[in-house]
């Protein structure tokens, strides 16, 4: 592991506007729940922030050539996938890129179909912007391992599906789908003529040394002519409260209603989020790959810890900083209310579609993790005992 940067020493995040750690403020909880990282962010992005604070003016800001250059080279870099500049549509965030392709594509009463268990919006959205959630949950489970079940797709989807939204890597099972699996469900979306809105925001965090990222809009040009893909460097760097992320778009009649289901709702990007963007992406490489070299040995002491834990497994995890264990095991009617009562707050399946799992967030220095698996460990023996 490269010691050129810090993960172990932990900030001191209590007492700021965290919404991680407010949320159980006034009691003795370890919040390891919602998904940013208790890292700082990389020193060249916390440099350029701060100078540009000191330029005192945060008028309204466009992005120019060199954030498209940003997030052209940085996807040719990390994935090998050559996209133009006029493709990129700047975004607030990634969530508000899941609503606007909702709105983007078909109809009110049109469906959407997605896959749990996943990340919460995914199911949240669609029925705020007038679609029908459609819901084919994933096969598999944490021991056999997770898949795409195109045969469930299949029998959710009907003659109004228009759009499926892709989770790529797949938060919160950990998955980084592999070009086959990923052929599926693009012979899926050929044949049922939907648009695919793939969330590849942790495209970046793959732990498996050497393994790429596939970007779903890579399987074919014509794959690509009905893809949206929302990127943004806020999970992989550590900056998801400063509001920025980009939709790839390659076809111009797709983008066009893109952009057109964003105006007059949708906020331009803020100057210091565009600037973060632009210095992650072009500066953050090294970070990146300490990053990921900590997170892997995060997810094997955490792995190691859970397996002594029976009856809870783990589901490998290939891609993201975010354990999904199964805790159904348990017979208990809320997991996370009694690990909470043992001191430790995590997510509950329940939000993402699978009650009796929690998520579990590793993006934490190691010493704050052993905490955290000494606290589960006390809540695995009160739940065994009971």
């Amino acid at each position: 592991m490269s010691r050129e940067f810090d993960f172990d020493t932990p900030v001191e995040r209590r007492g700021t506007d965290s919404e991680k750690w407010l949320r159980w403020a006034d009691q003795d909880v370890l919040p390891l729940w919602v998904a940013d990282m208790d890292f700082a962010a990389p020193p060249a992005v916390v440099e350029a922030l701060r100078q540009r604070v000191d330029h005192g003016v945060f008028g309204y800001a466009l992005p120019d050539a060199s954030h498209g250059r940003a997030v052209v080279d940085a996807l040719e870099r990390s994935c090998g996938w050559s996209v133009s500049p006029e493709w990129l549509v700047w975004l607030p965030g990634l969530v508000c890129g899941l609503t606007v392709a909702c709105r983007a594509v078909g109809d009110p009463g049109d469906g959407v179909l997605v896959n749990p268990p996943v990340y919460p919006p995914f199911r949240r959205v669609p029925p705020l912007v007038d679609r029908r959630l459609q819901t084919a949950f994933l096969g598999g489970d944490n021991e056999a391992g997770w898949r795409l079940d195109i045969d469930a797709m299949d029998a959710a989807a009907d003659a109004r599906t228009r759009l499926l939204l892709l989770c790529h890597p797949h938060n919160p099972v950990g998955r980084a789908w592999r070009r086959d699996e990923l052929e599926e469900v693009a012979a899926f979306a050929e044949r049922r003529d939907l648009v695919v809105c793939s969330d590849e925001i942790h495209s970046e965090l793959l732990l498996e040394p050497g393994r790429p990222h596939v970007p779903f809009a890579t399987i074919s040009p014509a794959v690509a002519a009905r893809t949206i893909t929302l990127l943004a460097p806020s999970k992989t760097f550590n900056v998801p409260g400063l509001g920025a992320a980009v939709a790839v778009i390659s076809d111009p009649g797709l983008r066009a209603r893109f952009k057109q289901a964003m105006s007059g709702i949708v906020p331009q990007v803020n100057v210091l989020g565009l600037l973060a963007a632009k210095v992650a992406w072009t500066e953050g490489g090294p970070w990146r790959e300490a990053l990921c070299d900590y997170l892997r040995g995060n997810r094997d002491y955490l792995a190691d810890r859970v397996a002594r834990l029976p009856p809870l497994t783990m589901a490998p995890v290939e891609a993201t900083y975010l354990a999904w264990i199964d805790a159904r095991g348990w017979a208990l009617a809320d997991p996370a209310a009694h690990v909470l009562a043992h001191g430790l707050g995590l997510s509950s399946g329940a939000d993402f579609g699978s009650p009796g799992y929690l998520r579990l967030n590793f993006g934490c220095p190691r010493a704050t993790l052993a905490a955290a698996c000494d606290r589960l460990a006390a809540a695995a023996s009160a739940a065994v005992q009971s």
